[in-house]
């Protein structure tokens, strides 16, 4: 921070330059984004100030600090939408389906997280991991433990990092050490909440796991609690797997549908992150688009745990509000490049190949609006927070050789998205520093 009456730095930022001016899977190429080849970003006080061409800004600021970037293309930082960061140290585990792999992997690795101390071990690598391949902002799950939560909102405060967190809460079909009751999962999560929500970058998400290790009686409450807070977000799970709607429905007798569990309860609504949302229903369908709530892709994960392929076209088509995520460690990478990859793999699959253009959108602007923060992150815009990934789209001979021969920024971008790792970003500012 800067002292009192002194101007904070002022960054300009050159090379490449992609921002969006509107949502690509609705609009043509040509108005909804806007490329420079010889670009700017002016950062002042954690903020962009402006963007525009290289000729226009750098004289207006003969000032500033000049970072050249030469060929990189700056861009929005990622947006992770879904995330279970207790699951780092397990990540491609070797797996069945998804009820065998709670059980055999994440049910054990959880118990861990009563400890602060390896929860802060985690959080930090976790943040590291992320950081590196250009992920700005995730909105994660906890366990039940709050020292879990306490732990990784510290490790985001201290990095000056925008965060979306909670409790998990869990009180049935769960290991004895990993679950709590309705009461506590209403009071720690209360407790949580007011400790850290809107806290410098940092937002609390209320977070039944999902409704099978959750009561009715447990569901009630977190309901009762977002009723009682509805600028939170709450992050749930919903249709990941055919087998697991068929639990569900046996739990739940009376519900019409596995989204009724939640709805019933008061857990749909405009702030909710619907993990998943594989196999819906009509009626699933139409409730999610009439609250506006937040679906979520999470292709690695859905191919992984052999979950099934998400419609993002048709969903898309309803005007879902959708975003993408790693669902790390269901998920098989850290990498929302490689995540990009997999959903174009699952596009082509379900024939609704996409666009570079609308991948990036995804991984960017859809995430920060299912996240209900698009008027913050996720796009290079002024007046938005300052959060960037540089690009390097030549970074290995692969994708250097193929960059080579592109006809324009597209056949450029595209073998980045398909073969890029942490290799290909060249640079990260959170907060308007460089990371």
């Amino acid at each position: 921070m800067s002292d009192a009456g002194t101007p904070p730095q002022t960054t300009l930022l050159l090379g490449q330059t992609l921002s969006f001016e509107a949502n690509p899977f609705d609009e043509p190429l040509e108005t909804a984004v806007r490329h420079e080849t010889s670009g700017a970003v002016l950062i002042r006080g954690g903020v962009i100030a402006a963007v525009g061409s290289a000729d226009t800004l750098r004289p207006l600021h003969p000032t500033a600090r000049v970072i050249d970037y030469g060929k990189g293309l700056i861009m929005a930082g990622f947006v992770d939408a879904h995330v279970h960061y207790p699951q780092t140290a397990i990540i491609a585990s070797w797996g069945k389906r998804l009820i065998d792999w709670l059980n055999s992997y994440t049910f054990p690795e959880e118990m861990r997280f009563a400890s602060k101390t390896y929860a802060s071990e985690i959080a930090n690598r976790y943040l590291d991991l992320t950081t590196a391949h250009g992920t700005t902002t995730v909105a994660s799950y906890c366990t039940i433990h709050p020292v879990s939560v306490d732990a990784f909102f510290e490790a985001a405060q201290a990095r000056g990092q925008r965060v979306v967190a909670g409790k998990t809460c869990m009180d049935r079909n769960a290991p004895d050490g990993l679950q709590d009751t309705a009461q506590t999962a209403y009071d720690q999560s209360k407790q949580l909440l007011s400790n850290w929500h809107g806290v410098d970058r940092l937002d609390y998400a209320i977070t039944p796991r999902f409704s099978p290790t959750s009561t009715p009686e447990q569901l009630e409450a977190v309901g009762a609690l977002w009723r009682e807070h509805p600028d939170c977000l709450m992050q749930t799970h919903l249709s990941e797997q055919t087998d697991e709607i068929d639990w569900v429905l046996g739990l739940f007798p009376d519900a019409r549908d596995y989204l009724d569990t939640y709805e019933k309860f008061g857990l749909l609504g405009a702030r909710g992150l619907y993990g998943h949302a594989i196999h819906l229903t009509d009626r699933e369908k139409a409730r999610l688009a009439e609250y506006g709530a937040g679906i979520v892709h999470c292709p690695t994960s859905n191919t992984f745990i052999g979950s099934g392929l998400f419609d993002l076209g048709g969903l898309m088509a309803q005007g879902q509000r959708v975003g993408l995520a790693t669902d790390t460690g269901g998920g098989s990478s850290f990498s929302m490049l490689r995540t990009m990859a997999a959903a174009y793999e699952i596009g082509q699959l379900r024939h609704n190949p996409l666009h570079a253009a609308q991948l990036l959108w995804l991984a960017t602007q859809g995430s920060a609006r299912a996240l209900r923060l698009d008027d913050r992150i996720g796009n290079l815009r002024g007046g938005m927070e300052a959060d960037l990934v540089v690009l390097d789209l030549a970074s290995t001979d692969a994708i250097a050789q193929r960059s080579a021969q592109a006809k324009d920024i597209w056949e450029s971008i595209f073998p980045t998205i398909m073969m890029g790792d942490d290799r290909a970003i060249r640079a990260v500012w959170i907060n308007g520093k460089a990371a």
